[in-house]
């Protein structure tokens, strides 16, 4: 994947035919087109797999009507959203209220959370990715990541803070500029 890549460059060299661009992003914003059409809008494999093609193809089709390249994760979103209902309309598939999920505005933000997040880890070290990964993704133990790592287990632990700080400095920048200005009121004591 083209990690480096902000989506408005991306997009600027799919308009461009540049070779390689459409198939970083397609492989940009694949799981994210079919986790929407297949945990949100609970589609069959089938019908998630069919709402992927029908998305990558008005992408493809429509990407030089986007207004703001920067954009192209919520214009991506809703397209995919009206290919979900789209297929949930011609499937005649109904759903009882109670097995909907909390809304598919909620599913998109949990998903566009984890996009985020997955981003922001791209921009760690390969050190730092590998040890949250570890600990968070695959649920591993202290002992365990440092048995295999070959480092005690309190090294991992504050490892694994550190990494943290990494990540919360690369998700809220604004946060650490704030964090390293004197504040404006009286220090008391």
């Amino acid at each position: 994947m083209d990690a480096d890549a902000s989506d408005a460059a991306l997009v600027a060299r799919c308009l461009a035919n540049e070779p390689g661009a459409w198939d970083a992003l397609v492989d940009r914003y694949a799981r994210y087109v079919y986790a929407i059409a297949a945990r949100v809008y609970r589609l069959e494999p089938s019908d998630a797999e069919d709402v992927f093609q029908d998305v990558f193809a008005r992408v493809f089709e429509r990407l030089d009507t986007l207004r703001d390249a920067a954009s192209l994760r919520p214009w991506i979103a809703q397209t995919t959203r009206r290919c979900a209902v789209d297929a949930l309309r011609r499937s005649g598939r109904e759903t009882l209220v109670d097995a909907l999920p909390d809304g598919p505005d909620d599913g998109l933000a949990e998903l566009d959370e984890a996009m985020t997040v997955h981003a922001a880890l791209a921009g760690l070290s390969p050190d730092c990715r590998e040890i949250l990964d570890r600990f968070f993704a695959k649920d591993e133990s202290y002992r365990t990541i440092g048995a295999e790592l070959d480092l005690p287990a309190g090294t991992i632990a504050s490892r694994i803070a550190r990494c943290l700080a990494r990540l919360r400095d690369v998700l809220e920048p604004d946060a650490v500029s704030r964090a390293g200005k004197k504040s404006d009121r009286p220090r008391v004591g």
